[in-house]
């Protein structure tokens, strides 16, 4: 074999190892890649091994599938009662669609930049400092819905925005700063005069309850007491009844008794008279005769 078909035979061997290198790619994990045929879109690849036509074929672009944090350089904005405030955001996102990110925009990063900026100038234009300072989650939210809306079409799902700050001027600062601290001062002032307010309530519905409690105590011990007196007085009433009234009439009958013996006036007794057991006679009419009988005189009955 001569010299000149073995150095074909290398050479045809090189471009055969080129154009089969030059054929295989790869494409990773989240990624997709964009194929073009002599500079006319060809195909997406999808992640994996693939083979393309060397030399007809080229990957131009490998597109990150990935949800990506796009930094919001900080822009001074005039609110609308013109304070100058400097406004700082990011804004989250992903690529639904490689090729309209490809082709549908230049460059997509100063795309949503741009376009974020000028969405917060507009918003925070039409408000006051201090809507805008505590209007975050409303800024958030319309920015967010607006680029959402205009990245749509260049293949891009806007999934959040984020005020990171606003910083108003250094003397407003110091002012807002007075003011919060004069409020603070206020609220302070304010709940201790509520709880110095609540001690005394507190107090004085202690003592009522305490007075309250002392003269329900005095109430009950009066009670007791006039029911002790009165069960007192019912004893006492009751023992009257009992041996104060029939001693009573026994000892009238004993001074009639003696008034009628004074003038030798005899008596006529029946033995069932209290008198017999007063005069102790109860022993002498047991030892009389059944049958005796006294003579009367001048009679007079006494039970």
């Amino acid at each position: 074999m001569s010299v000149g078909a073995i150095v074909a035979i290398v050479i045809l061997f090189v471009v055969l190892v080129i154009t089969l290198a030059k054929s295989v790619t790869i494409i990773h994990q989240a990624e997709k890649g964009i194929v073009e045929r002599f500079g006319k879109y060809k195909e997406t690849l999808e992640p994996g091994l693939r083979f393309i036509i060397p030399f007809m074929d080229s990957l131009i672009a490998r597109i990150d599938m990935r949800e990506t944090v796009l930094d919001v350089e900080p822009q001074p904005v005039i609110t609308n009662d013109n304070v100058t405030v400097t406004v700082d955001a990011v804004v989250y996102y992903y690529v639904t669609d490689a090729k309209a990110v490809q082709y549908e925009v230049v460059n997509f990063y100063i795309a949503v930049s741009k376009l974020a900026q000028t969405n917060l100038r507009n918003l925070i234009g039409e408000m006051s400092l201090d809507e805008t300072l505590t209007s975050r989650e409303r800024i958030n939210a319309s920015l967010r819905e607006t680029l959402d809306e205009a990245t749509d079409k260049w293949g891009v799902k806007v999934t959040r925005v984020e005020v990171k700050e606003i910083e108003p001027p250094r003397d407003i600062t110091e002012a807002m700063s007075k003011q919060m601290k004069a409020e603070r001062e206020k609220r302070a002032v304010i709940l201790e005069a509520e709880a110095y307010r609540q001690k005394q309530i507190l107090e004085a519905e202690g003592d009522k309850q305490n007075n309250i409690l002392v003269a329900e105590g005095d109430r009950q011990a009066a009670i007791l007491r006039a029911e002790g007196e009165a069960k007192a007085i019912e004893t006492v009433s009751t023992a009257a009844d009992r041996f104060f009234i029939g001693n009573a009439q026994l000892l009238k009958q004993l001074e009639v008794t003696q008034a009628s013996l004074e003038d030798n006036t005899k008596l006529i007794m029946s033995d069932q008279s209290r008198l017999i057991n007063v005069l102790g006679l109860t022993e002498a009419l047991e030892k009389m005769p059944p049958k005796m009988e006294t003579r009367k005189t001048a009679p007079k009955k006494m039970e």
